[in-house]
């Protein structure tokens, strides 16, 4: 019989999709939401449980006595500032061993909540292990390509989201022209687009690159893109999307296939030399 699964759940649709996925497999599924971020809908149809983001033994209480095995970290989660993050001892112990300063990069945080999690006996699983159609394939996923300018511009983005994951910022850049409009930070991906459309140069669009962080623990934090990706990249007046192939997500893949196709956008899977 399967172990039984724990899905932290942030925001988003990806959280709801791997319980559907799970209890396709058979597999016992409980739900961990975090206040204010996980979607209610996924609620009311599981068995699951409340806390505040910065209770984290409360949270580990709560996996242990839903006899959980395994657990998966997926959705976004805001960053709350530290003065409004409802830290219990387990928090603050987690806040003191991590420090302040490694706390800025998402990257340092996820390790150190694996790692507890880990400690407590539980497996940590990646989304891909779940799911693994949702990893973007090598190649070419649409109707239209990138041309030759575009494919300069991706090849400037690789290096440049290169060099912001190994500072454990963000993972994606948009490039226009061979001049970077935006990077990626705090804000996400969704809002890097909105803030390039007002940026965006005359004559030919640029691209979004999404890469993962170098070294990143991938069981956690993928990049990844959905069909709102491709609507802000389309209202950014964008020609297409690279990403990492083997290493980002793509939710419902075949519906950000077809928003691309007609958006004329290109979506592109990139192999990154590690």
């Amino acid at each position: 019989m399967a172990a039984k699964l724990a899905v932290l759940a942030g925001a988003g649709p990806l959280p709801g999709q791997v319980v559907e996925a799970a209890r396709a497999a058979g597999r016992e599924i409980f739900v961990l939401a975090f206040e204010g971020e996980t979607d209610p809908a996924l609620l009311a149809r599981v068995p699951h449980a409340q806390v505040p983001l910065g209770a984290v033994g409360r949270a580990i209480e709560l996996l242990h006595q839903a006899a959980v095995e395994e657990v998966v970290l997926i959705g976004p989660v805001r960053r709350p500032s530290l003065s409004r993050l409802k830290l219990d001892r387990r928090g603050m112990q987690l806040l003191a061993k991590l420090g302040w300063q490694r706390l800025q990069g998402d990257d340092q945080l996820l390790r150190t909540i694996v790692g507890e999690l880990e400690a407590e006996g539980f497996r940590v699983v990646g989304v891909d292990d779940l799911m693994q159609p949702l990893l973007a394939p090598a190649g070419v996923l649409t109707a239209g390509a990138p041309d030759e300018e575009a494919a300069r511009d991706v090849q400037l983005g690789i290096s440049v989201a290169g060099r912001l994951g190994e500072l454990d910022i963000g993972q994606a850049v948009v490039v226009q022209q061979g001049l970077v409009l935006g990077v990626e930070a705090v804000e996400g991906t969704d809002r890097l687009l909105a803030r390039c459309a007002e940026l965006r140069r005359d004559g030919r669009g640029g691209v979004l690159v999404k890469l993962k962080k170098p070294g990143q623990e991938r069981r956690v934090d993928l990049p990844t893109i959905g069909p709102t990706t491709i609507a802000g990249a389309a209202a950014a007046g964008l020609v297409g999307i690279a990403v990492q192939a083997g290493h980002c997500l793509i939710v419902e893949r075949q519906a950000v296939i077809e928003a691309a196709d007609r958006a004329g956008l290109f979506v592109l899977g990139i192999e990154v030399a590690e």
